[in-house]
């Protein structure tokens, strides 16, 4: 991809960085100045008008071509005076109109054609749900995404099939809110990992982080019960939470089951192979967990060493014979497509160890590097569009073959290719956690170091609201009261 530096003149600098997002389709942009100039950065010339008729012009300049939209603006009167949503369709309106100016231009010049389009978002099923919300049937919804935002015939069939399947699970309800506990230690650190979290080490921090975790979850619990709200799901995730030793985790395990009972579903990341012992599976079955991920990520060993994975494939292998030998019907992978020194052939191999095992759920993640992960300290580089798009149709194929369907999706920035994340079920095991949390439809008590809770209002728009956890774990310790206190103000609407 050519590197550029760019020095963009727009009278509409709020969507500076929404206008860097499309360059990014098109370019690797090593510098981006706003409204001045730089030595050595290319001029991107943007003009927009307004008339008296409520129509809106732009027009982007590049490299001596231009690309002109014009779109007429929503009115007013289309809005009751309470409703408060005009402003917020208008500038919708008005970045979209701006955002595919650009994107024109850029795929004139270019002669690329990006998998996704126009699109930059991390949720492109919000435009479907949009579509559908419209009157609009299903193809029609479809065609419009295809039509609106140049999305290209293999990712919007994506989106359907995953829209289809949704509407299969038990719809959420505003009565309803979703816990995540978040276990922030890791034996290692892996390269592209962005979390926040720690090295387990000699284990210190371990006991003053689950007593402290423990306060928030009694407040949380009671949170629940003075809001009326009823549990739908409940999540615990890090970090790994099986890199706890085995009295540590039944602690965890024991408390979570009693403060939190009656859940539709309960996940446990197992995480990763080398942390898992049947003593922590034993105390999983023993309190009912019924869902658990066992992430590989690859299943060649020289990757993993490379990573920073302290475990082998037949530790995996292992680790999931036995979760099966115990009783567990439900057990999803992870796996990440455009990992360091991998081929497709290498991929291959990881999905066809991962077809022998055959679980119940596979998550298929496009490699994206984080700034604070040690590939982007290392520079590492993305595989290729079309190494990347490779990889992630075998992970699409091996899931087919399992009789996985593909149930949601999410995309990040700086990801390989400009692929997504995919997570396919078979019917019947579609973790309602991982849905909810990517469609933004439900409420979230969420607790621990990094975590972030979210009250959705179950208004026109769907608005939401965060409370953040701080994310360094001492400090989490020491500040426990005060983030409990958020969520008390986020859902009760009190002082925080």
């Amino acid at each position: 991809m050519e590197h550029v530096s760019i020095a963009l003149h727009t009278p509409l600098a709020g969507f500076a960085n929404d206008l860097c997002d499309v360059l990014k389709l098109f370019f690797a942009v090593d510098g981006y100045w706003v409204n001045e100039d730089a030595p050595g950065a290319e001029p991107l010339i943007h003009t927009y008008t307004e008339d008296a008729g409520g129509n809106a012009r732009s027009q982007f300049d590049f490299r001596g071509q231009s690309c002109v939209l014009c779109v007429t603006l929503p009115k007013a009167g289309a809005f009751s005076e309470e409703d408060g949503h005009f402003a917020v369709a208008l500038k919708r309106v008005r970045k979209r109109l701006c955002k595919k100016t650009l994107y024109g231009l850029l795929r004139q010049l270019t002669g690329r054609r990006p998998p996704w389009g126009s699109l930059t978002g991390i949720r492109p099923t919000r435009l479907l749900y949009q579509a559908l919300a419209e009157g609009r049937a299903m193809d029609d919804a479809v065609r419009y995404l295809q039509d609106t935002f140049d999305v290209s015939d293999e990712k919007a069939e994506l989106l359907r099939r995953i829209v289809l399947e949704q509407q299969k699970l038990p719809a959420p309800s505003p009565e309803e809110a979703d816990v995540y506990l978040s276990i922030p230690f890791c034996r290692t650190r892996c390269a592209y990992c962005s979390f926040p979290g720690e090295a387990v080490g000699k284990g210190k921090l371990i006991p003053p982080y689950l007593d402290a975790l423990f306060y928030e979850m009694r407040r949380g619990a009671k949170l629940l019960s003075r809001t009326g709200l009823r549990l739908r799901a409940l999540y615990v995730g890090g970090g790994t939470p099986s890199a706890l030793d085995e009295g540590a985790f039944a602690r965890l395990m024991e408390e979570t089951m009693r403060l939190f009972p009656g859940a539709r579903e309960y996940t446990v990341e197992a995480g990763r192979p080398d942390t898992i012992t049947r003593g922590k599976l034993e105390t999983l079955r023993r309190l009912g967990v019924g869902r658990i991920s066992i992430n590989p990520q690859t299943m060649n060993d020289e990757t993993l060493r490379a990573i920073g994975r302290d475990h082998t494939a037949a530790q995996t292998e292992e680790a999931f014979l036995l979760a099966r030998e115990l009783g567990f019907a439900d057990i999803n992978m992870d796996v990440i497509a455009g990992l360091p020194g991998e081929d497709i052939a290498a991929f291959a191999r990881t999905m066809e160890a991962v077809v022998r095992l055959r679980p119940d759920s596979l998550t298929v993640h496009t490699l994206a590097i984080k700034r604070s992960s040690r590939l982007n300290l290392e520079r590492y580089p993305l595989p290729e569009g079309d190494t990347a798009a490779g990889m992630v149709r075998l992970g699409e194929q091996a899931a087919s073959s399992l009789g996985l369907r593909p149930y949601y999706l999410y995309r990040q920035k700086y990801m390989a290719g400009q692929q997504q994340n995919v997570g396919y079920a078979r019917p019947g095991t579609a973790c309602l956690y991982n849905v909810d949390i990517m469609e933004e439809n439900t409420s979230i008590l969420a607790m621990g170091a990094g975590a972030i809770s979210k009250r959705v209002f179950p208004d026109r728009e769907l608005r939401i609201v965060r409370a953040p956890n701080v994310s360094n774990v001492s400090v989490y310790i020491d500040r426990v009261e005060e983030m409990a206190r958020r969520k008390e103000a986020l859902f009760l609407e009190t002082e925080a």
